[in-house]
């Protein structure tokens, strides 16, 4: 009833047909493609848009190095201090770097992941209560362990395949956390880099494309077209070594630049040159350029980029940049440092940018400083209170 027994009609039926293709599988869909993006942790990000992309580089140079630049002043509600161990810790944070080294490292930290984290160490064996040293660490190695109520309980250093645990609790926490905005993350911040990762995809595949044009001669200056007698449709092989070797000899180089080119026996040139597609690339390629330097908020006429007249000259751009980019980055990361630093002393004192020193705003403070001091309604405290100066003792109120 199910077959058995019937070993002889079985033996006759045709064995089950099966593809022999080891690609048998695999379906071919036709489209136009999908954009492939590079991707978008620090590491990655930190490889493409600063180490293989100049705008990248130069924008996040730009800013690190003239915000560490910054002289800084120390001031409390009393007085402006001239000498602080604070002070001196800062000139010499560590062994092997300087205040600038620091802090540029620790603004280009935020800069290229959106986090800065600052070490403090040998705090209790020093009588200021202030640490021995300062270091900036790694935000790519740098993790951090949330409590159950979402706050942070500690703080995880990867490095060589070892972890080292900064535990956060009671007393000063011996890491520094500054981050950026970021409104969909709580613990770690946004950074400019990241805002900007499309253009910076866009830039670098230009560049690759330009290469590639350089290199793989994409679009020749030329081609030599063959038409031979009776049809015939193409050259004989010592023909075309022969012609080879002429090209190569006489056309070829800075010595045969110029050299008029003599065709026998049907060969035709056609020059060739750029199509209009092929000079959009270089027009994208610079719009690209202005995105990332307007991600990190540096005028494209600072970076040399073209086609940009948003500013009258390049002083003003310059100040602009000072202004809207380099003191609120500045002025925040310092004002973090000296609250993080206070709580080991108990003390509390601010640490700001000397803005009467910076040359970019020089045309600026005199202004200011002209206004001030020619407002006759205003006291002296006033008048200190609005240039950002502490209040002295034998201030009076008389104008």
């Amino acid at each position: 009833m199910f077959g058995f027994g019937k070993r002889g009609e079985a033996e006759t039926e045709a064995p089950t047909e099966t593809k022999a293709s080891a690609a048998g599988r695999v379906m071919a869909w036709g489209g136009a493609g999908r954009v492939a993006w590079s991707p978008r942790d620090t590491v990655s990000l930190t490889r493409a848009g600063f180490l293989g992309n100049p705008v990248g580089f130069r924008a996040v140079r730009l800013i690190a190095e003239a915000a560490a630049a910054l002289p800084l002043v120390m001031q409390d509600a009393e007085q402006r201090y001239e000498v602080h161990p604070l002070l001196e810790l800062l000139a010499r944070p560590n062994g092997v770097q300087g205040r600038a080294e620091l802090l540029e490292a620790l603004y280009g930290q935020i800069l290229l992941s959106g986090n800065g984290y600052v070490e403090a160490v040998g705090a209790a064996a020093t009588e200021t209560g202030l640490p021995i040293e300062l270091h900036v660490l790694r935000s790519d190695r740098m993790s951090l362990v949330p409590g159950q109520d979402g706050w942070p309980v500690a703080y995880e250093y990867n490095v060589g395949g070892r972890k080292h645990r900064f535990s956060v609790g009671d007393g000063v926490t011996p890491v520094c956390h500054i981050r950026s905005f970021h409104p969909q993350d709580d613990h770690y911040g946004f950074s400019p880099i990241q805002a900007a990762a499309s253009a910076i995809d866009v830039h670098n595949a230009a560049s690759r494309w330009s290469k590639a044009l350089l290199d793989n001669a994409a679009r020749p200056s030329g081609a030599i077209v063959y038409r031979g007698a009776d049809g015939q449709a193409s050259m004989s092989a010592d023909q075309y070594d022969r012609l080879l070797s002429e090209m190569e000899t006489q056309h070829q180089g800075a010595r045969n630049a110029g050299r008029p080119m003599l065709l026998e026996g049907g060969l035709d040139w056609k020059p060739m040159g750029f199509s209009p597609s092929d000079m959009e690339f270089q027009k994208t390629k610079e719009a690209a350029a202005r995105e990332i330097a307007l991600a990190f908020g540096v005028p494209p006429m600072l970076l040399g980029i073209p086609g940009d007249a948003t500013y009258a000259n390049y002083q003003e751009a310059n100040r602009a940049f000072y202004r809207l980019t380099v003191l609120p980055l500045a002025s925040r990361v310092v004002s973090a440092l000296a609250d993080w630093l206070s709580d080991f002393q108990g003390l509390r004192f601010t640490l700001k940018p000397d803005l009467d020193q910076v040359p970019a705003l020089a045309q600026e403070r005199d202004a200011q400083w002209r206004r001030v001091s020619d407002a006759v309604f205003l006291s002296i405290a006033e008048k200190r209170a609005i240039l950002g100066l502490p209040a002295r003792q034998d201030d009076t109120d008389d104008a």
